[in-house]
């Protein structure tokens, strides 16, 4: 890790100088690899059903929810809705739902990236076997985002249920590294049980691994889970790690989080400012958007609705960034 940058030091500092010039070099070096690019993402939630019982989760298995899965054609409305609409890649995320076999999903991405020979296809599914992932990637998967939520073991198994297991999660992302893909790694801010020590081992991790994209948000407890009465993480603690991130791997993708928008109303144009460079407005169908409740009042309308892709144009426009009509690969 960058030896020059005092990590506990800007986490905890309350000089405003010190922020600010953290923020302004995080925009430096973003600047330099990317220039002022924000790349979109078109966000396609495919599926709230899931196997696993993770304790922050507002899909987890035990919560009572009204339970949805997204059809082909569906899906593959959304795409041409969101090509429409200038977006190049498409992220299809869910829980960790067994209909979606790799049956299922090979067949969606093959369709997609026949439909649309230019656009990339992520996928964010969540732990699968490494034969899995390579008949995905097989069939055209570009990119898969894995978070791996935390990189101490002991806070990991805080987090989620036994039979989840830290080692398989790392493994995970070292079979998708294997494979070829762009691999997307991250964690919750101020979820239960984080401490400095385990934001330093996240970090450290980060500056490893070298993930092609790191996606981090403020921890929002979801109703119906055993973190349902926990404090929400810190906005400002968001930004800075959103900094020193960007610092410590410059060519990272870095996305300003749906999170971020939910607890403040410029979370995303503040997340840009701190070094971030990817938005992803969310293309599912209107009435599946408010039951991926991952956590509460997640945002599923207004800018990150996919008829709004006009106004986070402007939105960047105004802070001084342009959003091409392009996939936004990672640059080497």
């Amino acid at each position: 890790m960058n030896n020059a940058i005092d990590i506990e030091h800007l986490l905890t500092t309350s000089d405003p100088t010190a922020i600010d010039e953290l923020f302004a070099e995080a925009c430096r070096v973003r600047d330099k690899v990317y220039g002022r690019r924000v790349f979109m993402r078109g966000l396609i939630e495919i599926t709230n059903h899931c196997k696993n019982n993770c304790r922050y989760c507002g899909i987890r298995y035990d919560v009572r929810t009204q339970r949805y899965r997204l059809t082909k054609e569906q899906i593959m409305d959304c795409c041409r809705t969101g090509n429409e609409l200038g977006f190049r890649t498409f992220v299809l995320q869910g829980g960790e739902d067994g209909w979606f076999t790799d049956e299922v999903v090979c067949d969606i991405v093959k369709s997609i990236k026949s439909e649309f020979p230019d656009s990339a296809v992520t996928l964010s599914l969540g732990e699968r076997g490494r034969e899995s992932f390579a008949r995905l990637r097989e069939a055209g998967a570009d990119r898969y985002l894995l978070r791996h939520e935390t990189a101490d073991a002991t806070h990991y198994a805080f987090l989620h249920p036994a039979e989840m297991r830290f080692e398989h999660r790392m493994q995970c992302l070292r079979d998708l590294r294997d494979l070829g893909y762009q691999v997307g790694a991250g964690f919750m801010v101020g979820s239960p049980g984080q401490t400095i020590e385990t934001l330093k081992k996240d970090l450290l991790f980060i500056d490893e691994f070298r993930p092609e994209m790191v996606g981090i948000g403020p921890f929002i407890p979801a109703a119906g889970t055993p973190f349902e009465n926990e404090r929400a993480g810190s906005v400002e603690l968001t930004l800075r790690l959103l900094a020193i991130i960007r610092i410590i791997h410059p060519h990272v993708l870095l996305p300003a989080t749906t999170a971020l928008g939910t607890l403040h109303p410029t979370g995303r144009e503040r997340a840009v400012m701190a070094g971030a460079n990817v938005v992803m407005p969310n293309l599912s169908p209107q009435d599946t958007r408010a039951l991926y409740s991952i956590y509460n009042n997640k945002l599923s309308t207004g800018s990150e609705a996919a008829e709004s892709a006009a106004d986070i144009r402007l939105r960047m426009k105004a802070i001084g960034m342009e959003v091409p009509d392009d996939r936004g690969d990672y640059v080497n």
